[in-house]
């Protein structure tokens, strides 16, 4: 998909959390890694401590992966593709929640170094990646809420319960893979969900406070070890179930797709606080 108008990003709510660095970016066009650069504050640091920059890629290779958070985290250099939506994606998560990018990007280099020579990535690098490509950070005001959504009770949540979503909760996207596929949408596209219980006073501040807060909270919530246990500690959000993530979702008989809100499994663990 080309570039185009950066304002249909910005009338799409799913793309809430990136709305302030987009409208300082060229509104025409890709931007170039010297005008990502340019929004980096002196905070946004590798975990490594290095500040962060946006670079040409390096030449792929078989331990591209590996080598790409290494480097991330000795030099702080993101290798970032110019004309490229995912790659442009994740050089914005990187500024909008510079201290959870940093947090996993310390994780995957100690794994890298720890399990250096063996063929699997484990159980931790594969929670890494699914948060880093596809997670979404749900800020909660009300209690009853969140355990609706772990509960995968999504008619329930996402209608009947409509209007205190609405006001009780705000959804912010983090996987820069989400924000690819958002560009055009599909049923079945779900993030794994990091719940954060906090206030309505947060819920109702400028964006930019609610993002520093929130970020934050999922990076001392990935500094605990027990975060990488398990690819199932974070339950799915079928993003589109989002109230006005979707058109289609304003009718009641959208929450009948047992094919897009599947419920939880008999048996499933569910991780509760």
């Amino acid at each position: 998909m080309t570039a185009g108008p950066w304002s249909r990003a910005l009338d799409a709510p799913i793309f809430a959390a990136l709305r302030l660095l987009i409208e300082r970016l060229p509104s025409d066009r890709f931007p170039r890694h010297e005008e990502l650069n340019a929004l980096t504050a002196p905070s946004v640091m590798s975990g490594g401590a290095a500040p962060i920059r946006f670079v040409l890629p390096a030449a792929p290779s078989p331990e591209f992966s590996a080598q790409y958070e290494v480097r991330v985290f000795e030099t702080g250099e993101v290798q970032t593709r110019l004309d490229n939506w995912h790659d442009l994606f994740n050089a914005l998560v990187w500024l909008a929640f510079p201290k959870t990018k940093s947090v996993l990007n310390r994780h995957h280099y100690e794994e890298i170094k720890s399990r250096r020579g063996e063929r699997l990535r484990g159980t931790a690098r594969d929670v890494l990646t699914l948060f880093d490509e596809g997670g979404i950070v749900v800020a909660a005001a009300e209690a009853e809420l969140p355990d609706l959504l772990r509960d995968a009770k999504w008619k329930e949540l996402f209608w009947k319960r409509r209007a205190d979503v609405l006001g009780s909760m705000r959804f912010y996207v983090f996987g820069h893979a989400i924000y690819e596929k958002a560009l055009e949408p599909y049923k079945g596209v779900t993030a794994k969900a990091l719940i954060v219980d906090t206030t309505t006073d947060l819920l109702e501040a400028p964006l930019a406070r609610q993002l520093s807060q929130l970020d934050a909270s999922a990076a001392d919530y990935f500094s605990r070890k027990q975060a990488l246990a398990s690819t199932r500690s974070l339950p799915p959000l079928p993003i589109l179930g989002v109230p006005g993530w979707e058109s289609a979702n304003a009718f009641e008989d959208y929450y009948d797709d047992s094919a897009q809100f599947r419920p939880r499994r008999s048996g499933e663990a569910v991780l509760r606080k």
